[in-house]
């Protein structure tokens, strides 16, 4: 019988679950029931039970979980130890601000490199690394051969920069050019981030936060 498929939902609770319980290590709490999870993280047990089923299920009744393993656990499911290969494409303000701020060793990638056609960058240090010319992007990945690319470019150049780096063995991408990648790859990993349609979120729900839902 073919394995089920994890929903995408119980996927992006994932993470949360792995800091919510690094937070706990920190703490030295040892085990948690999954009704007192719930409380820290704003979910209900069963919810969490569900989540956790969908790999096998890790507690134990009457007594919980624990909190080491299960993060280790996690850890494991999420691939933090396997050093994804990743590369940047454009190191402008936001680039550089990722590249700077985003620990990816401790997320199961390694930015091993990063490019931008501005030449007066060409040389320059960011996160320890320097920022390459485009035209070195191709032996770089014949080289190196990095699985995915973070994309910190505008949106009308990220469609052909995507087929180059899918052509380059790219075949996962973190997407912040606001373009969607999958129209015309529909089989690439892409993990899209919109900061502007995060923050009309947060503006809705402050206008609407005296609404009741029905």
């Amino acid at each position: 019988m073919a394995k089920e498929a994890i929903s995408t939902p119980v996927i992006r609770r994932l993470p949360r679950y792995y800091r919510f319980l690094g937070e706990l290590e920190r703490e030295q709490v040892e085990r948690i029931s999954s009704r007192e999870l719930a409380q820290r993280m704003g979910l209900s047990a069963s919810q969490i039970r569900q989540d956790f089923n969908c790999f096998g299920g890790f507690g134990q009744q009457g007594f919980g979980y624990h909190v080491k393993e299960l993060r280790e656990i996690i850890g494991e499911i999420l691939g933090v130890r396997k050093d994804t290969g990743v590369i940047m494409i454009g190191a402008g303000n936001l680039g550089k601000a990722i590249a700077a701020h985003v620990d990816f060793e401790k997320r199961g990638c390694k930015l091993i490199g990063i490019f931008d056609n501005n030449p007066l960058l060409a040389g320059t240090m960011t996160a320890s690394l320097p920022i390459m010319p485009m035209e070195s992007l191709d032996s770089f990945c014949e080289q190196h051969k990095p699985q995915a690319a973070v994309l910190c470019i505008p949106k009308d150049a990220a469609q052909q920069l995507a087929d180059k780096l899918i052509s380059l063995g790219i075949v996962g991408f973190w997407n912040f050019s606001h373009f969607d990648l999958r129209i015309n790859n529909p089989d690439i990993i892409v993990e899209n981030v919109h900061l502007g349609d995060s923050l009309m979120t947060l503006a809705y729900c402050m206008h609407h936060r005296d609404e009741t839902d029905e």
